[in-house]
């Protein structure tokens, strides 16, 4: 999939992007388990939260205080900076939600794998009782 989203400049990233990095952290909220990673749509073309995520990866903005919480409330330890001010940026955002993504894929996958050993050892059980 071609990536339309636009290109960082120094490091900073248009205001749509901010808007379309807050559409991905609510899709996120939105995500039911065992379903596939959520879109979001920017100038009408689906992208998957997930590229949203990595395109910031590299933004150095600050992340406004509500998307903030909206990340620490998840992560598993609390939030500390260097900065005076304890900012977040973009770029860390970014980074917490690609790993939130992969686990959740990694769940989710994993319990295909364990539906099919359940199935494979029923199968089995099955062949040598016969």
């Amino acid at each position: 999939m071609n990536n339309r989203l636009p290109e960082l400049h120094e490091g900073h990233a248009p205001i749509t992007l901010h808007q379309l990095f807050r559409d991905a952290l609510e899709a996120y909220d939105d995500w039911i388990e065992e379903t596939e990673v959520p879109m979001v749509y920017y100038q009408g073309m689906p992208v998957p939260i997930g590229v949203v995520f990595d395109h910031m990866r590299g933004c150095t903005d600050i992340l406004p205080n509500n998307m903030v919480s909206a990340i620490t409330e998840r992560l598993t330890k609390p939030w500390s900076s260097d900065s005076p001010l304890d900012e977040m940026t973009f770029s860390t955002a970014a980074r917490v939600m690609c790993v939130l993504i992969r686990k959740r894929e990694l769940r989710r996958s994993g319990s295909d794998i364990g539906t099919f050993l359940r199935r494979f050892e029923k199968l089995r059980s099955s062949s040598v009782d016969q």
